[in-house]
């Protein structure tokens, strides 16, 4: 499959290309088959995923304005996607107008890391990340409970990656990174192959539990990152792990290491993740891109697309060296990153550390 060019917000179409849009959105995407298993028949998993308990201190008032968006949105999954595609710009844009300081820190990263690109343009990348984490609200609900509207709707680049080391015996790291379609990924990932997740518990009880829940529909198991016995149990009965390591989580168990030319607190646990297990069957650490190829206007009639690409195992690694392991991490999740900048989550604040402590660059 041809690598998808890397978004360019500034780019007008010429009149080819929109002669070209013109004549997609006039052709009607096919009709599924009759008897095509659906995404939930051939869903893969390594266990069925236990729910957390409700709580009754979730009907407290501090937690009301999340069960009103929740009361909200719930409903709009079952629109067809063209629509939920319609609202999730619209959610995005309003976002982005009214989150001033997610704004302003996307605006600050996007400059960091793009300082070749004019201002203008940057602010149109900008409003696209929100665009795209708009729709990321829908696709995730989605993945969620309404998995089955995804049936054939995505390919997969690089899946050899995975299956060599796995009938090597070996277990997989599969190194992710925040994308807007964080969840519908590890969905779309599970029709070729079971995985389990890391994840780091939310502050907020009651949105964890809802994220948790959720995404017990999606993977066998769920790994807290303070939960090492059940990492280490992942990685001995060979199973492929999904692990984010793209966020600043400061520097008492990570290095400074540039991420797009910038140095970035740069969590190494990666290289911890490496060394466990079996040394005859050590696991092997791949990258993982989720990427939606269908432009965020969905045409009438159009059925979006998906893409995931698994890089090559990293050779070597880890090495001796945890700032050249760490350099290399980000390397590779940069270039997966380029291929549409738009669809990372550029409202956290990636480099809000330094050597000397926190930086004052988003002040």
């Amino acid at each position: 499959m041809k690598a998808p060019e890397q978004y360019d917000p500034s780019k007008t179409p010429s009149k080819n290309s929109t002669l070209s849009q013109s004549v997609q959105q006039s052709a009607k995407s096919p009709a599924i088959p009759t008897g095509t298993p659906t995404i939930t028949q051939t869903h893969k998993r390594t266990a069925q995923a236990d729910k957390k308990p409700f709580q009754w201190q979730f009907l407290l008032p501090k937690y009301w304005s999340i069960w009103l968006l929740f009361v909200i949105f719930l409903p709009m999954i079952y629109l067809p996607l063209r629509w939920q595609f319609w609202l999730g710009r619209k959610l995005g844009i309003l976002i982005y107008k009214v989150a001033g300081s997610r704004r302003q820190d996307t605006l600050i990263n996007l400059k960091l890391a793009f300082p070749e690109k004019p201002e203008a343009e940057r602010e149109l990348m900008a409003k696209q990340v929100f665009v795209n984490q708009g729709i990321g609200v829908f696709e995730t609900l989605c993945a969620w409970f309404r998995p089955n509207v995804f049936t054939r709707t995505v390919s997969i680049s690089g899946l050899q990656h995975l299956i060599n080391a796995q009938k090597d015996n070996r277990p997989v790291i599969l190194l992710g990174a925040h994308y807007t379609m964080l969840d519908l990924g590890g969905l779309f990932c599970a029709q070729f192959f079971a995985l389990d997740a890391m994840y780091r518990p939310q502050n907020n009880v009651l949105l964890d539990w809802f994220i948790y829940n959720g995404r017990t529909r999606i993977f066998g198991k769920q790994i807290s990152s303070r939960d090492m016995r059940s990492l280490v149990s992942s990685i001995k009965a060979g199973h492929v792990i999904w692990y984010s390591p793209d966020q600043d989580y400061g520097l008492k168990q990570g290095v400074m290491a540039p991420f797009f030319g910038v140095p970035a607190a740069t969590i190494t646990a990666s290289r911890r993740m490496a060394k466990l297990g079996d040394k005859q069957y050590p696991p092997a650490l791949m990258a993982l891109h989720t990427y939606r190829q269908t432009p965020d206007n969905l045409p009438s009639g159009k059925r979006p697309h998906y893409h995931l690409t698994i890089t090559p195992e990293l050779d070597d690694y880890p090495s001796n060296d945890e700032v050249a392991d760490a350099t290399r991490i980000n390397e590779v999740l940069e270039g997966l990153i380029r291929i549409d900048p738009t669809q990372w989550m550029w409202f956290h604040r990636r480099f809000k550390n330094s050597p000397d402590g926190r930086t004052e660059i988003y002040k």
